[in-house]
Order: C-alpha cells, then sequence, then structure tokens
C-alpha cells in the first residue's frame, strides 16, 4: 500500500483523509489547527507536526488548501523534504497560475498532478466527489483518486485547475442570480415556494437545489475567493457583481453558500 500524507483538514480535506483511510492506506497528516486531526489519528493515522515530517518517506503527497496564500507557505515547508520519486496531488482550488509557480519550485524526480474537487463535504464523506485531473494519472494515483469519487482526465497540468475554476463559478453565479430571482419574486408578493417551484422546472434548476442544499457547507468567503481567482484572468462583469455581493455581509463569511439566499 502507498503511504500517503495529507497536509490540510479542512471542512472537505478532513472527510477526504477519513475516506482515505479506511480503505485503508498507511496515512499521515497535518494540519495547522492539530484539533482537526484528533478524529483521524483516532482511527489509526499518524500526526505530524510540520508539513516537512508529514512528507517525509511518503510515496503520495495530497493537499487541500485554503487558497494559493496557504497552499504556497505549506509547500515552502514541504518541499525539501519530497524525496525522488514522490508524486504530489493537489486537490485545492488556486487557479493555473499558482499550480504553474508549484510545478516550477518541484524537486529533481518528484511529480504533479493538479486535481481539483467538485462536491461539497456530503460527497466528499461518501466518496463521491468529481475529481478534475490535470496531468500525469499513474496507476497508483489513478487508484487513490478514485477512491475519492469520479475521475474525469482534462489533459496536461494546469488543465484541471482551470476547468475548476469555469465549473465552480457557473455554480456560485447560478446560486446568486437564483438568490436574487427569489428576492424579486418576494418582493412582488409571489410565495417562496411557488417561485422555487417553477425555477427548479427550468435551465436554474441545478442552481436553485443548491441554493437550498442541506450537508453542504461552502463557506462564502471561500467562494468570493474562487470567484476572485476567476475575475482576475478575463473581464467577468457579471462574476465581478457576484463578488460584490458576496463580500458586502461579512457576517455570512464563514456560512454556506445557500445562506445568500432570501
Amino acid at each position: 500500500m502507498e503511504k500517503i500524507a495529507f497536509l490540510g483538514l479542512g471542512a472537505m480535506g478532513l472527510p477526504m483523509a477519513r475516506h482515505l483511510l479506511s480503505a485503508p492506506h498507511p496515512l499521515t497528516v497535518w494540519n495547522r489547527t492539530a484539533d482537526k486531526a484528533r478524529p483521524l489519528v483516532e482511527a489509526g493515522a499518524v500526526y505530524a507536526a510540520t508539513p516537512a515530517e508529514a512528507v517525509r518517506g511518503a510515496d503520495l503527497v495530497i493537499t487541500m488548501l485554503a487558497d494559493p496564500a496557504a497552499l504556497r507557505a505549506v509547500a515552502a515547508g514541504m518541499l525539501p523534504a519530497l524525496r525522488p520519486g514522490t508524486h504530489w496531488i493537489d486537490t485545492s482550488t488556486v487557479g493555473p497560475d499558482t499550480v504553474g509557480e508549484l510545478v516550477e519550485l518541484l524537486p529533481e524526480g518528484v511529480t504533479f498532478t493538479d486535481a481539483p474537487v467538485m462536491g461539497s463535504v456530503d460527497r466528499a464523506a461518501a466518496g463521491d466527489l468529481s475529481v478534475l485531473v490535470g496531468g500525469p494519472l499513474p496507476g497508483p494515483v489513478a487508484k487513490v483518486l478514485g477512491l475519492l469519487g469520479n475521475v474525469t482526465e482534462c489533459g496536461p497540468v494546469g488543465s484541471a485547475a482551470a476547468l475548476k475554476l469555469v465549473l465552480i463559478n457557473a455554480v456560485i453565479g447560478g446560486v446568486a442570480v437564483a438568490a436574487e430571482a427569489l428576492q424579486l419574486g418576494r418582493s412582488l408578493g409571489l410565495p417562496e415556494a411557488l417561485v422555487r417551484g417553477e425555477l427548479a422546472k427550468g435551465p436554474l434548476a441545478g442552481a436553485v437545489a443548491r441554493a437550498y442544499a442541506e450537508g453542504a457547507h461552502f463557506p462564502v468567503a471561500l467562494a468570493a475567493k474562487d470567484v476572485a481567482l476567476a475575475t482576475a484572468r478575463a473581464p467577468l462583469p457579471v462574476l465581478d457583481a457576484v463578488h460584490a455581493a458576496l463580500t458586502a455581509r461579512p457576517e455570512l463569511a464563514d456560512r454556506d453558500l445557500s445562506s445568500i439566499r432570501p
């Protein structure tokens, strides 16, 4: 069995790592807040005090960090400890530019695959994520990613990171539009159930379903980060407006994206 190091045990990383541990795979974990690793350690994982300690001797390294800054910081700590033959899989949503930066820093003999995921904590816990893959997909990597969900090969390194921005921004924008449609219906005196039901019959059906999703946790702050990554790459006036809406209410930052619904 490949020895896996998993770094980043946030809302998504924790259920993903737990799924790998139950496979079972020898698993070493690291998280900036050590307490979050306790359930995994109790289930048999080994806790490492630093990123370098976590990856030392690993066959596969998986990272799931919140944003480019967090990923760069962890990479700085772990890259010197990676041995030749190690394969690094990044499942974070950081965009192709950050992926390109990291590839340039790889030590000799270390390979990299970008594998951002679509789906929230409920699907992560069930091993039912949509895993987008850019770059090499050797057998051990394919096997491990297959444990997390359905794998889609997108092309060279960075292509999965790019597609993730397209897909997640379509979701965020759709939820924002659905939320405003519901707000308009309310202002016109229409029952929410009526508006919701009719919207669910049309092209916004998926967005409406996500706006009412239970068991999902995609914080508004992370949604705003994903929109910012997209608007930095292209003129996207609609998403500029969505970003302004997502950041206008700081009290929602840690709540699920569905909280923007009226």
